[in-house]
């Protein structure tokens, strides 16, 4: 799993595209454009922060209930009577074996009860704070029309260099299908 499945760790594209879309925010944009993109930019990632630290709040919480409520039921289960034989038709009696000890909560069991708990958690809240933050963003930035057009404009242009750039590097390697 790399860290880029998580939405709070997820980084910015590769250094030369970084730098192809830096190129492109300087001349293509003004400050004020430029503004807005990076007020958009940290608001997707507080988003992505804050709804990862309640979705793994949240789930941690649920974990320790979840554990409390397990706890409750074995001790409920351990002090209730329990049968020790079953008696068939025929007259055959079988003991039945005590599970209490089977059925008894875990050090291991609460370990993996927080982790997965915990990690789901994580991710949800993640990935839900990087949904909103987006729509947060797309509407702070798309709030003046022309600073939205230029905006767009050169996003396009980022993308169609993006695109040669790709496709000169896979006519470099023309042979090999990337195997």
């Amino acid at each position: 799993m790399s860290s880029d499945s998580l939405a709070v760790f997820r980084k910015s594209m590769s250094k030369e595209m970084n730098a192809l879309a830096e190129q492109h925010l300087q001349h293509d944009l003004n400050d004020s454009d430029r503004d807005a993109l990076r007020k958009g930019a940290s608001t997707v990632g507080t988003h992505a922060t804050i709804g990862s630290l309640v979705g793994l709040g949240l789930s941690l919480f649920l974990a320790y209930r979840l554990r409390a409520n397990r706890t409750a039921m074995f001790n409920t289960f351990k002090a209730t009577e329990r049968p020790t034989a079953v008696r068939f038709a025929g007259g055959r009696e079988e003991p039945l074996p005590d599970l209490t000890n089977v059925m008894k909560p875990s050090a291991l069991g609460d370990v993996a009860t927080y982790t997965f708990l915990g990690l789901g958690g994580l991710f949800f809240g993640g990935e839900t704070g990087l949904l909103t933050g987006t729509f947060r963003a797309r509407q702070q930035i798309g709030g003046d029309r022309g600073s939205r057009e230029r905006i767009e404009t050169a996003f396009r242009r980022f993308q169609a260099d993006a695109l040669r750039k790709q496709a000169d590097a896979l006519d470099r390697r023309e042979g090999s299908w990337g195997l």
